[in-house]
């Protein structure tokens, strides 16, 4: 019989899901998690299997609603450009977060692919600190 767990799944996740944000899945290392988490290595692999199991359960649980906070659409940006192209649960689980948010639009199917398009574009471009300036703000500078 196994050892109860002794700390919180939500408050492990949040911290992962920000050494995720801070440094993509690929420059987080387990160390990082470790650090982050204050769970011991043991713990860490015992509950989540290895460091793609917690980037999964943190972003299982992100993506869980239909939530357009920036901290979830940086962490689906990072299995975008990171994992979902070679690894099917992370493409269906940022797809099917992707469907809940076309759903949640106006039922014009284009108009929501392109809103949700916009979305993680703007979101992308927010990342990479890139901000366009409007015509009205640049005549003023």
């Amino acid at each position: 019989m196994g050892r109860k767990r002794s700390f919180d799944d939500d408050e492990v996740l949040a911290r992962a899901r920000e050494v995720f944000l801070e440094h993509g899945y690929e420059g987080t290392s387990i160390d990082a998690l470790v650090k982050a988490t204050g769970l011991l290595r043991g713990s860490l692999y015992g509950a989540f299997g290895s460091k793609r199991g917690m980037f999964v359960a943190a972003l299982h649980d992100a993506t869980d609603s239909e939530s357009r906070d920036s901290g979830v659409l940086n962490l689906v940006l990072v299995a975008l450009m990171e994992l979902s192209d070679h690894d099917p649960e992370v493409r269906r689980l940022v797809r099917d977060y992707l469907v809940k948010l076309s759903c949640s639009g106006s039922g014009d199917t284009n108009a929501v692919t392109v809103d949700v398009a916009t979305l993680l574009g703007e979101t992308l471009l927010q990342r990479a600190h890139i901000r366009f300036q409007s015509d009205n703000e640049r005549s003023k500078s």
